[in-house]
């Protein structure tokens, strides 16, 4: 399995932007769907954004569509999830995942392997 391990959350103010940063290591990142979902307080995760392992297609649930987006670079075996007009509602830990299949609809439980999550608070 991969070992993924996530960084760049933290507060900001509504409308600021934070980049996350996903760092793979035991296997190439390059086969793997890569995803970013995200679980509030007393929820269930959600996903937000997925990858394919040679950058196309991307997918994004609707909320994210017009303010995320996620990247990766291969070479450094890492993925990114640049976040834009962020809002309160964007208020969560956000984990990244990785998957060697794409299924759907796609559902967390479908992935083999976490990073430990990373706090993202948008203060209104």
């Amino acid at each position: 399995q991969v070992q993924l391990v996530e960084f760049g959350g933290g507060l900001v103010q509504a409308g600021g932007s934070l980049r996350l940063s996903c760092v793979a290591s035991g296997r190439t990142l390059s086969s793997y769907y890569m995803g970013w979902f995200r679980q509030a307080p007393g929820k269930e995760r959600e996903f937000v954004a997925l990858i394919s392992g040679s950058g196309e297609p991307t997918l994004y649930e609707d909320s994210a569509k017009a303010r995320f987006t996620i990247s990766r670079d291969n070479a450094k075996n890492t993925v990114y999830l640049q976040m834009s007009s962020l809002k309160p509602e964007d208020t969560a830990v956000y984990y990244c995942a990785a998957n060697l299949f794409l299924t759907w609809p796609i559902s967390p439980r479908d992935f083999t392997s976490w990073g430990q999550g990373t706090q993202v608070t948008v203060s209104s």
